[in-house]
């Protein structure tokens, strides 16, 4: 699924031949760090080819015999340096080159996180002013509640996007971490400054106290944030699959022309790319259980969190990028049906008029508990027996005794329960024009 459906800044994002490229960068910009600091001859440095190259062939080449990557790579990148050779990876070690390279790559691929959300908050919020008078029913536990609007529940997802952002903004500046600290990270061979001057090129902080390993705290921090925007994609594919429910049909997804959703059964129009975010949701959690049990390593270091890494960071930010860009499609391109929400909304039979009639007797005088009481037994009728709520209450001798014919019809309106979509909106810096609610009538 990933080589079908990524797209290309994220995979360049880690490819083999980027990651020998920063690779290169940091060897280089090591050297001329120790060069500054008077540890190695200047003139030497000043002699490096300004092009260096090594290719991955010849890594591999290498790690057949050597059985370690960085060696592999290190001795034909020395070869290729002349004089200046001798002094690649001075005072170094692997984690020095793969733990920063690692930090550039996570830095890179948040940044492609980070404009797919700006994207899905667009268009979300686009859609969400567009629906922000189109009422329908709201429900908790499946269950008609009251009415709310579409563009309500749209700015709701819009709200937990900026959140998500916000969030992966924090979980970025949590792995934009090097070092270039030397073994055991105590830079016994190595200038500190030596790390300053090449972090700070490569737009890096420094590991304050690194253990010849980044820390993965930092690393799981990143991945369960990357699996928290998972859950809030499945969230919403979840709400979009059961509003595509045929009981329900007030929203789908797009199903293109041509497309065909049964094997079996030609009518068949199923939500599968909702279905479909819902299941890599769960893998992205899953990548982030393995981050969290990368964080107990062995003394100052192992490398039993290297081979999940190579794995679990690549395919979920892979993911995440793929799943952002499918729902951000799905919202722009779904079918709304505005009728067959006020059709729901009139099936619901004024069901949702209950705390209002409630809170309407409370006021004329009765408790809570009486109140309650009363309308229960007529709602309990109106799902029995299947007229509206208003008959119902109009009946009742406890409710007719304090509420006249015309205040309930009032209180079954929308009116009172919608009238304060705008202010919602507001308070999320979002500006509506007026417009009128559509009558039950």
């Amino acid at each position: 699924m990933i080589d079908r459906y990524a797209r290309e800044a994220m995979l360049q994002v880690w490819s083999e031949e980027k990651r020998i490229e920063h690779w290169i960068k940091i060897e280089r910009l090591v050297l001329e760090a120790l060069a500054s600091c008077g540890v190695v001859p200047k003139e030497e440095i000043q002699g490096i080819p300004e092009t260096v190259s090594v290719s991955i062939e010849e890594i591999k080449k290498r790690e057949e015999n050597l059985q370690h990557e960085i060696l592999a790579f290190l001795e034909p990148l020395a070869d290729r340096l002349g004089p200046a050779g001798r002094y690649l990876h001075f005072g170094l070690t692997s984690s020095d080159i793969l733990d920063t390279t690692f930090a550039l790559q996570l830095k890179e691929a948040s940044e492609l996180l980070l404009a797919d959300i700006e994207k899905l908050i667009q268009r979300v919020e686009q859609k969400a002013v567009q629906y922000a008078f189109c009422p329908m029913m709201g429900r908790t536990h499946g269950v008609f509640a009251e009415p709310t609007t579409y563009g309500l529940k749209l700015l709701q997802m819009r709200e937990e996007f900026k959140r998500a952002y916000e969030r992966l903004l924090a979980a970025q500046e949590e792995i934009t971490h090097g070092m270039i600290s030397g073994a055991v990270g105590t830079y016994a061979h190595l200038d500190p400054r030596v790390e300053k001057i090449v972090l700070e090129k490569l737009g890096l902080k420094a590991e304050a106290v690194s253990s010849q390993v980044i820390p993965r705290d930092r690393h799981a921090f990143f991945l369960n944030c990357i699996a928290l925007i998972g859950c809030s994609i499945e969230r919403w594919a979840t709400e979009f699959r059961h509003l595509q429910r045929s009981e329900v049909l007030e929203v789908e997804e797009p199903f293109k022309a041509g497309q065909k959703g049964s094997s079996a059964m030609p009518h068949k129009k199923n939500p599968i790319l909702c279905e479909r975010l819902c299941g890599l949701a769960r893998l992205l959690r899953g990548y982030a259980l393995s981050a969290m049990e990368n964080v107990a390593l062995w003394h100052e270091r192992d490398i039993s969190h290297s081979s999940v890494e190579r794995v679990a960071f690549p395919d979920a930010t892979l993911l995440l990028d793929y799943m952002l860009f499918l729902l951000t499609g799905i919202v722009e391109n779904q079918k709304v049906y505005p009728k067959r929400m006020m059709d729901n909304i009139l099936a619901s039979r004024q069901l949702y008029a209950s705390e209002g009639i409630m809170l309407a007797l409370v006021k004329k005088g009765m408790s809570r508990k009486e109140a309650y009481e009363a309308v229960q037994q007529a709602a309990m009728n109106c799902w029995e027996k299947g007229k509206p709520l208003s008959v119902y209450a109009q009946s009742h001798p406890i409710i007719s005794r304090l509420l006249s014919p015309k205040e309930i019809e009032a209180l079954c309106s929308l009116e009172s329960y919608l009238n304060n979509v705008a202010f919602i909106f507001e308070r999320c810096g979002l500006k509506l024009p007026s417009s009128p609610l559509p009558s039950l009538a």
